[in-house]
């Protein structure tokens, strides 16, 4: 079982969120279903734009924790490193 640290966007440029899980697909699709009220919902941030799969559960919420901490500038940077067109990577899920 793997574990996944990812970001989800609103937009190109737009909100960015952080989070982890140990199925993405599924957890993209609950972000993009608005099935947990909160901070995704509430801004519509369902856009898988980033992730990185983990064997080890303790590195991926070391990993997650760590990006939470980041400057913004920093965290684009890194999705434009991997994803310079900001495409959803939801369907290469699928």
């Amino acid at each position: 079982m793997g574990y996944y640290v990812y970001l989800l966007a609103s937009n190109k440029q737009g909100t960015l969120y952080v989070g982890v899980t140990n199925n993405l697909e599924r957890r993209v699709l609950e972000h993009k279903a608005k099935l947990h009220k909160g901070f995704t919902e509430k801004y519509d941030v369902n856009r898988l734009v980033w992730f990185e799969e983990f064997s080890q559960v303790s590195e991926a919420i070391e990993t997650e924790k760590r990006i939470k901490g980041w400057k913004r500038a920093w965290k684009i940077e890194l999705i434009e490193k991997n994803n310079p067109k900001w495409i959803n990577l939801h369907a290469e899920l699928t």
